[in-house]
């Protein structure tokens, strides 16, 4: 295959000059360390994690907002002109996104500028696999005398949760400047910022910037002003008739030495800007030709092109246990097992990166504790929180299409089997949280411990205590999974032990589970009472590659779901006709968490939904096409190009226009839709899917 050229989306200026749209385009890229820079297309930023340096000052986890931004400005003789835009509660000033001609972004974000004959471009780039960002810029001055651009850094040093109130609880730092460069120490945390420049020089012009206004923060109930220093600026001249080309870097840690010894990394020059940029388009180019290369069938369109690029987001590194994990989603989430392992397929497997998966894999072996699997890791092992029925059961299953796309079973047998028997030994036996086997072979569990897990007032909103049923097929299809090992690894005994509980679980779950009434399944069965809510948790029974109902009921549930809980972008959590139905997730957090498991449109979820389908109905060409045109190309070509570029977002609203909410970029909601788009629509199947499942 040869290069292929990366997509790219172009927003020209009267596209740009319609604010209520552009403003809540956003864009990210991420430096593979939980790291990244954001904004939106016009360059204001409107939340509190937007950032122009949002490092993981302990990778992948600690992010701190330590550079919001920079803002310029063109000085032609006597005249200023802003190109910068912040808002505040009274409006926007400056007005700099006026000037604003054209804004790309590609794997990285360009913008271009117009005023008075003078062309400016700003590149945002952040390299890989540092706590740092360079941005380039290209000036091309067609007036008969030189001009001046100056570079305003906004900084900061708070957690991306936090905002800075610079009157109430002041950041305590102190500054160096040097002829191209400046330098901050920060007492909280201790933490280094340096920002130097490739030419030019920094003069000292000290001043806060207080009470920036972050409108989506607001609509969001939470904190929503911010304080921002800026030290001065950075100067640079352009001859008249001329361009110039230069660059400003800044890069942070918790330690100044090493601070200066990544610095000493950076590009020094233009040129060497040009050659960092190069050699990661040049990485991105590879992803798409690693994907083509797995499925040379499958043509790259750009939605697809943009859909491989985004898996790339949430692989991440990190120091100490930490070899590779999956961020659940920007911008707020860290790494979650349950997310982790739902997107390990689409993430890792589907786009060939199979070191990648055996190392996210040995993260987490060494972080299972009484056969769980972590529910969230902030960054250091002695954080993690295990209140997680189904992480476990995830990563059971991900072991299983690890072995579909790899035949890799010595490391399976090697690195992760004694890790599997600890799961289904504790969970039989009975582990944290009330999770253990029942008398009747189905596992029972406490509350808040499903995927449904938001939190009101201290009292989860979806509690689902007892059996529920996505634990149930997920335990069943672990059981077959440990089954189908026990048998490749030539452990009769063991084997007919998984055997005989996955049909003890089977026979229970087919008494308990069905619901004759509305044809479909319980959602949840408890001691005394079973919850007959129609929500989409059932479609797992069908979906796995064990599943435990047989075809007639397998195509009611699915016929069920499709009827009640699917949308163009997802499938809604609960039926609209339930009075418990919330049909938009908007305002405080009380209020999203409410409607956040109770209507809200789930992205993830069309691809067990799209598989249980095909199933069910059959994989002839009528059927996969109707799945592509209804299921999947809807978000594929819609969501791609509005809120989060280039990304698909976390939730959306169960009622009509379905608008986004949440987290812009979501691992699963990227990673499942494609995976099953390539498995199931396009039917590129794993290529040792036939030797491994031979095994039963």
């Amino acid at each position: 295959m040869q290069s292929k050229q990366l997509p790219t989306m172009r927003f020209d200026g009267k596209m740009l000059s319609n604010f209520e749209n552009s403003i809540q385009k956003e864009w990210i890229i991420t430096n593979g360390l939980g790291g990244y820079a954001s904004s939106t297309v016009l360059g204001i930023n409107t939340r509190k994690y937007h950032g122009l340096l949002v490092a993981a000052l302990y990778p992948p986890g600690n992010r701190h907002v330590c550079i919001e931004k920079f803002d310029e400005e063109i000085a032609i003789g006597n005249s200023f002109y802003s190109l910068g835009a912040n808002e505040f509660r009274d409006g926007i000033f400056p007005r700099g996104h006026e000037f604003l001609s054209e804004f790309s972004f590609s794997v990285f974000p360009k913008y271009t500028y117009q005023v008075q004959n003078v062309v400016v471009r700003k590149t945002v780039l952040n390299p890989r696999g540092w706590n740092a960002v360079v941005v380039g810029y290209g000036v091309l001055n067609r007036n008969p005398v030189g001009v001046k651009v100056r570079v305003f850094p906004f900084v900061n040093c708070r957690h991306f949760h936090s905002v800075t109130d610079r009157w109430q609880s002041a950041p305590q730092f102190s500054v160096k400047c040097e002829r191209k460069e400046f330098s901050m120490l920060f007492d909280s945390p201790k933490s280094a910022l340096i920002v130097s420049a490739t030419s030019g020089h920094f003069s000292v012009a000290e001043h806060w910037i207080e009470r920036v206004y972050f409108r989506e923060e607001a609509l969001r109930g939470e904190s929503c002003f911010d304080d921002w220093y800026q030290p001065g600026f950075f100067e640079f001249e352009v001859r008249a008739g001329s361009k110039g080309d230069f660059a400003v870097v800044g890069v942070a840690d918790v330690d100044v030495e090493i601070a200066r010894r990544v610095l000493s990394e950076m590009p020094a020059t233009v040129d060497d800007v040009y050659a960092l940029k190069e050699r990661e388009e040049q990485r991105f180019e590879g992803l798409l030709k690693r994907f083509h290369d797995e499925h040379p069938n499958i043509f790259l369109e750009d939605w697809l092109s943009w859909v491989v690029l985004a898996t790339d987001k949430f692989v991440v590194k990190g120091s100490g246990f930490f070899r590779r994990s999956v961020v659940a989603g920007y911008y707020w989430f860290e790494c979650w097992g349950r997310d982790t392992f739902v997107s390990l397929p689409g993430l890792l497997l589907v786009t060939g990166r199979f070191e990648d998966a055996r190392q996210v894999f040995l993260t987490f072996k060494n972080l299972c504790r009484d056969g769980l699997i972590p529910n969230f890791v902030s960054g250091r092992a002695e954080d993690a929180a295990y209140n997680s029925v189904d992480a476990s059961l995830w990563f059971v299953d991900a072991v299983l299409q690890f072995l579909k796309y790899t035949g890799d079973f010595k490391f399976v047998r090697e690195q992760l089997w004694e890790t599997l028997k600890g799961i289904v030994e504790n969970y039989a036996r009975g582990t944290m949280f009330g999770i253990r086997l029942d008398d009747d072979g189905l596992l029972c569990h406490g509350p808040q411990l499903t995927w449904m897990d938001a939190v009101v007032d201290g009292q989860p909103v979806t509690p689902r205590a007892g059996k529920a049923v996505e634990v149930q097929a997920l335990w069943f299809n672990a059981l077959k999974v440990m089954e189908l090992l026990a048998n490749r690894f030539r452990k009769k005994d063991e084997a007919e032990k998984y055997e005989v509980m996955a049909d003890r679980a089977r026979e229970s779950f087919a008494d308990k589970f069905w619901n004759a009434e509305k044809g479909c399944l319980f959602d949840v069965v408890g001691n005394s009472e079973r919850d007959d809510a129609i929500r989409p948790n059932q479609v797992f029974a069908v979906a796995l590659d064990f599943r435990l109902l047989d075809n007639t009921r397998s195509e009611r549930v699915v016929d069920v779901v499709h009827h009640e809980l699917l949308t163009p972008y997802g499938l809604r959590t609960l039926a609209k006709g339930d009075a418990r139905y919330v049909g938009v997730y908007s305002g405080d957090r009380r209020s999203r968490d409410r409607a956040y498991h109770n209507g809200s449109v789930w992205a993830w979820l069309l691809g067990p939904f799209t598989r249980a389908y095909l199933k069910v109905k059959g994989y002839a060409d009528f059927r996969r096409e109707y799945a592509l045109k209804n299921f999947l190309l809807p978000l594929f070509t819609g969501c791609l190009f509005e809120a989060g570029l280039g990304v698909v977002g976390e939730v959306f609203d169960g009622d009509s226009p379905h608008r986004a909410g949440g987290c812009n970029a979501q691992a699963w909601s990227v990673a499942e839709p494609l995976r099953t788009y390539v498995e199931d629509t396009m039917q590129a199947r794993p290529k040792h899917e036939k030797t491994v499942l031979s095994d039963l």
